[in-house]
């Protein structure tokens, strides 16, 4: 999850062409006034219903059973990084409590469980002598979930690059791509086709935006410049997974994980369509098109320059092993960018306790429509889109979280109608399967399906968790 922060293209910048249908405003959807009100929706045979955590929102035990520090660990122990100095030393206690979240993944009905392992718990150092306490947690998660019956997937980076690697550079420099390689075999190795779908890096943008150029995530660095050169190689990391998946000669499917803005122009003066061009090609098109097409996008390349480190980092080879065949894209999808004619952004529909996050549930149809025609992936698989809302406990015991409910149902239903319009979406998964560490909003905002008591580790489904569990039971909206 990331916040725009696109400066406005210079005086002058040419158009990148006419913007795509996709990128032009459209007419919200009218939510319906009963949340849990039938759509009659029928998805089809084999969908996959699940949900999504990351390692260091749910598992805590920071420093047990060998595991090395990460980037977050540094920067939310760091004074004034997080909401009231929260960490994930402890976060929902996951890696404790496994066996019995396993048992609610179950009850709750899902089929598919997207997950995250830890490369500081795997290889502590990022490099080097790997961790075999950290490997046989994620074996005795990923054997749990099949005896459930329920299909893993498993993200192999979701932001906690080991600290040792961050001292070293992290993702400024190149070898960290090569050596998160290295780490992917050493997993691939451990669990096999045990796993059927990888995915690489999580939400690259993210890295880059809120690591790197706002400086409000972990590693906490403001260098827009650099924060390109990353983007980079996070691109070389994931083309670099992909060898080394295939290496193993797996049955198993992989991709990459990007969180996806769709972008509208914020009026109807035609001097707009260039900003948003352009906007896009920074929030979008800058990751999608060397993974799918093996180059990048030249407005971005020229808006950055011939001599900015990102164009200087592309080295002779770099694009064809970033661009390797994959199975699978993973979208997630969160809010919509309205940009202006000078560069900037507005508001235009409701947000949520996420101020950056405005509910537009048509922007699910329109980014998974876009990519489908823009780039052709073999299947999509959803997997995150969900809000945060201020869930309290009521004199029952019970959690009435009824506008995540409506925010779920909605998003579906753009869902169904682009698989009606022949996308390739075969799951869906939620963010998220509960509350947990929410990176600089520490324990301020609540995205789950299931109530975490953060004082007593007790787990409360909410309404949504029973709404689910009736949607995933009957495949229907």
């Amino acid at each position: 999850m990331s916040v725009p922060t696109r400066r406005a293209p210079s005086a002058g910048e040419p158009s990148a062409g006419p913007i795509p249908p996709a990128l032009l405003p459209v007419a919200p959807v009218e939510p319906g006034a009963d949340p849990e009100a039938r759509l009659g929706l029928r998805f089809p045979e084999g969908f996959g219903w699940g949900a999504a955590t990351s390692a260091y929102q749910i598992e805590g035990a920071a420093t047990t059973d060998g595991r090395g520090p990460s980037v977050w660990d540094t920067f939310a122990r760091t004074t004034g990084r997080t909401a009231n100095g929260d960490t994930g030393d402890v976060a929902a206690d996951h890696y404790a409590r496994y066996a019995g979240d396993l048992d609610l993944i179950r009850d709750l009905g899902l089929q598919t469980y997207r997950f995250s392992i830890s490369w500081p718990r795997v290889q502590p150092d990022g490099r080097g002598a790997i961790n075999t306490r950290g490997l046989d947690f994620y074996r005795r998660l990923v054997d749990g979930l099949h005896e459930r019956g329920i299909s893993p997937m498993a993200t192999l980076f979701h932001w906690d690059t080991p600290q040792a690697l961050q001292d070293g550079g992290g993702w400024v420099d190149r070898d960290t791509a090569y050596r998160f390689a290295d780490y992917a075999s050493a997993v691939f190795e451990a669990l096999g086709e045990s796993v059927p779908v990888w995915l690489t890096i999580n939400e690259p943008k993210t890295v880059v935006q809120n690591g790197y150029i706002i400086g409000h995530h972990a590693p906490g660095i403001r260098d827009e410049p650099v924060a390109y050169l990353v983007a980079h190689h996070l691109a070389l990391a994931h083309g670099l997974g992909v060898q080394a998946l295939r290496a193993t000669g797996s049955a198993s499917r992989i991709g990459g994980a990007l969180n996806l803005h769709p972008c509208y122009a914020a009026d109807d003066d035609p001097a707009t369509l260039a900003p948003v061009r352009l906007y896009d090609g920074y929030e979008n098109r800058l990751y999608l098109d060397p993974m799918f097409k093996g180059y990048y996008p030249e407005d971005v390349l020229a808006d950055q320059g011939p001599a900015s480190p990102l164009v200087q980092g592309i080295k002779d080879g770099d694009l064809e092993i970033i661009s390797q065949p994959t199975d699978i894209l993973a979208v997630q999808y969160y809010t919509p960018i309205y940009v202006t004619t000078d560069g900037g952004t507005v508001q235009k529909w409701p947000t949520t306790v996420a101020a950056w996050q405005q509910v537009y549930p048509q922007g699910m149809y329109d980014i998974l429509t876009r990519v489908t025609r823009d780039y052709a992936p073999p299947a999509i698989t959803v997997t995150e889109n969900g809000l945060p809302c201020p869930d309290e406990i009521g004199m029952d015991g019970s959690i009435d979280d009824a506008a995540r409910v409506s925010f779920l149902r909605d998003h579906l239903a753009e869902a169904h109608r682009a698989i009606s319009d022949g996308v390739p979406l075969e799951s869906y998964h939620v963010w998220s399967l509960m509350d947990n560490f929410e990176w600089e909003a520490g324990y301020d905002q609540r995205w789950g399906l299931i109530y975490v008591d953060y004082a007593t580790q007790r787990r409360i489904f909410k309404r949504s968790a029973n709404w689910y569990r009736k949607v995933i039971s009957g495949n229907s909206l």
